[in-house]
């Protein structure tokens, strides 16, 4: 029988044009899918802040939601074990962390946790409305309005992997963190196609943060060590270095979302200001939701109503817990607190974010002492990427 020989030549280019071939048509079909299905099914919501600045209640906001599953700063984990580095270096590993968690991987524990665990062995698990109810644990209902108290008594013993099954379980995830000091770090889980994320910026006057911080130095001391690099050694924040490096975060972070922003950024990126929260806390609220694509429920309204208007500013042993308080008196009460001298020095270490963020400087121990001075300036929309705005203000 003959053979007939087809030069090489003519096989390479009969495989080139299949391959182009092929090629276009994956690429044509590709263009016809649907958005929404390219979409991941989950939202992921990262509640961005620094410590003592209201995040644990706006975490809160979020946790209480029926449809969210909500972890409270999990990278505490990377930076207990990791404590001898400084926060840039731990950056790539707090994000990988966050990452898996929007995920709802949570093997991402074993380098951090490896013996074997209940839900109890994560950092702040009480305060998560999804880990104190079903299917993590069949204390609660979903609607329910959790208490860290009755929780931890209930729910401690469940087993460690009920987290990652539960989490699978909920249309929204939501992580509160204090441990990421530059935007641009962000950058890969926000151009992540299996990732949802939206970013909610909370901040705070830095006077009010330095007397909350004041509250509680023995449990910032080992984190403030990380902020100045110190090589595993804490450091109590006298001398504010590290209000320095929190402003200039948030300056940073700002800048970053608002100045000339990656187009991935838009409609991704939201501000809010602790002070506008506690004045109008339904209106800041709805806000958020909307934002986040969530719905405030009547459930939902009564208890932050009357979380936001109990007695007093809260006790001293109450400063990491999430308490009925007369919110209003909470964010005005560094100015009855802290001297004047404390105040001035705080200006100058964080003069930039406080102008920034629209508070108002003080020049005299009169200002600081007359209530009656608004220091939270008017929102300008054309500034600021404020969660509401109200001209009346």
């Amino acid at each position: 029988m003959a053979r007939i020989r087809i030069p090489s030549t003519i096989v390479i280019l009969f495989v080139m044009v299949q391959t182009g071939f092929l090629l276009f048509m994956y690429t044509r079909y590709s263009s016809f899918i649907p958005q929404s299905e390219e979409k991941p099914s989950q939202a992921h919501i990262l509640i961005l802040s620094s410590w003592r600045s209201g995040s644990s209640f706006v975490g809160q906001l979020f946790s209480q939601h029926p449809d969210v599953f909500y972890l409270m700063e999990p990278a505490w984990h990377v930076w207990v074990a990791l404590y001898q580095n400084s926060a840039k270096v731990l950056h790539m590993a707090v994000r990988d962390l966050v990452r898996s968690v929007f995920l709802c991987d949570m093997s991402v524990f074993d380098a951090y946790m490896p013996w074997k665990r209940n839900i109890s062995d994560l950092f702040q698990w009480a305060v998560s409305r999804a880990l104190c109810s079903a299917p993590a644990c069949d204390s609660f209902q979903r609607t329910d309005i959790t208490s860290e108290m009755a929780c931890k008594t209930l729910c401690g013993r469940y087993p460690f992997s009920k987290v990652e099954e539960t989490c699978k379980t909920y249309s929204h995830v939501v992580i509160k963190e204090v441990r990421f000091f530059d935007l641009k770090v962000l950058y890969p889980l926000l151009t992540d196609p299996s990732l949802n994320l939206k970013i909610i910026h909370l901040v705070r006057d830095p006077r009010a943060v330095v007397k909350s911080r004041e509250q509680s130095v023995k449990a910032l001391a080992r984190d403030n060590g990380i902020v100045l690099s110190t090589n595993g050694t804490k450091v109590e924040d006298s001398k504010y270095k590290v209000m320095q490096e929190i402003c200039r975060s948030h300056v940073q972070i700002y800048e970053t979302a608002t100045l000339k922003p990656p187009h991935f950024l838009k409609g991704r990126y939201l501000m809010i200001r602790f002070e506008d929260l506690v004045k109008d806390p339904l209106s800041e609220i709805s806000e958020m939701y909307k934002f986040a694509d969530l719905s405030l429920t009547p459930m939902l309204k009564s208890w932050i109503y009357n979380i936001t208007h109990g007695q007093g500013s809260g006790k001293k042993k109450e400063a990491f817990k999430i308490t009925s308080r007369d919110a209003i008196s909470v964010s005005q009460a560094w100015r009855n607190v802290l001297s004047f001298q404390k105040i001035q020095q705080i200006q100058e270490v964080c003069k930039g974010a406080i102008n920034m963020l629209g508070y108002q400087l003080l020049d005299s121990e009169k200002e600081q002492r007359d209530l009656s001075l608004d220091l939270v300036l008017p929102r300008r929309q054309n500034q600021f990427s404020w969660s509401s705005f109200n001209p009346k203000h």
